[in-house]
């Protein structure tokens, strides 16, 4: 069966759907069958990032590892039994397709709670949650005192994962995997980034999650995305010599795979 990976935040702009392309692109690279999902039906960023790719590759005639994307199938509401919901069948339905063919299968959730991403977040064997480095999106995680520094609770959003993690055990699953990702990460105004960190680090033992460093804040982002690249790439479309920049983030993509601690997966590129 597929292990479901889902990328998570209620709050746009934390890098979601980046994360979610270069997450199953190497999984594609490294020989795994992944498939795709984006909940997110009105921007769908993730579900236009590989459509961007499969048709970049078309073509320039290359064949590069691509993730299965697929749309969510329309459900009959004639069909549905009483008190079923049709969001839930979909996503459902979705899943059934791909759970025997594909060994990982990657979910971007909208940036905003939704019916669909309450369900996901049940189903995820690992839960990554992208956040850009400030405590304005720490806000996400955990309501803060603003004079004493001091947590006072976990947010709604670290209330519905609490949910999702009761409920799977209610059903006899496997534990959630969840991760926080920091993005966007700046060389400069370290202070702040320090006490990022530590109200991480605090919360984290409070509320059960693990603490990732993701991507920095890098212009090649926005130049790949419109040929559905990443930066596992690069050298396969021609770009010879890697700058600095790119070296760091390819090594960023590394430390972040290897992180993640997939069951069965050695990080080889």
């Amino acid at each position: 069966m597929a292990r479901i990976i889902v990328v998570g935040n209620e709050k746009g702009g934390s890098g979601k759907s980046t994360t979610c392309m270069h997450v199953a692109t190497a999984l594609a690279r490294l020989g795994q069958r992944v498939g795709a999902l984006d909940l997110d039906l009105r921007q769908r960023s993730f579900g236009r990032y590989i459509e961007n790719r499969r048709a970049f590759l078309d073509q320039s005639g290359l064949t590069l590892p691509t993730p299965d994307y697929r749309l969510l199938p329309e459900v009959d509401a004639a069909s549905l039994a009483e008190g079923e919901n049709a969001q839930d069948q979909r996503l459902t339905r979705a899943i059934e397709a791909m759970d025997r063919e594909m060994d990982y299968i990657v979910i971007d959730c909208p940036g905003s709670h939704t019916r669909l991403s309450q369900v996901a977040h049940t189903l995820a064997d690992t839960l990554i949650t992208p956040l850009n480095d400030s405590f304005v999106d720490f806000d996400l995680l955990a309501r803060m005192d603003g004079l004493t520094g001091r947590i006072k609770g976990p947010s709604i959003y670290s209330e519905m994962v609490w949910g999702a993690r009761q409920m799977r055990a209610q059903a006899g699953l496997q534990p959630i995997d969840w991760i926080v990702v920091r993005n966007r990460l700046g060389a400069q105004q370290m202070h702040n980034k320090k006490k990022v960190g530590a109200a991480l680090e605090e919360l984290s033992r409070r509320i059960g999650f693990r603490v990732l460093n993701g991507f920095s804040e890098r212009v090649i982002f926005r130049e790949l995305f419109p040929r559905g690249l990443t930066l596992l790439d690069l050298k396969d479309t021609g770009v010879d010599q890697l700058n600095l920049s790119n070296i760091a983030a390819r090594q960023e993509l590394r430390d972040l795979m290897a992180g993640l601690r997939l069951p069965s997966l050695t990080v080889g590129f």
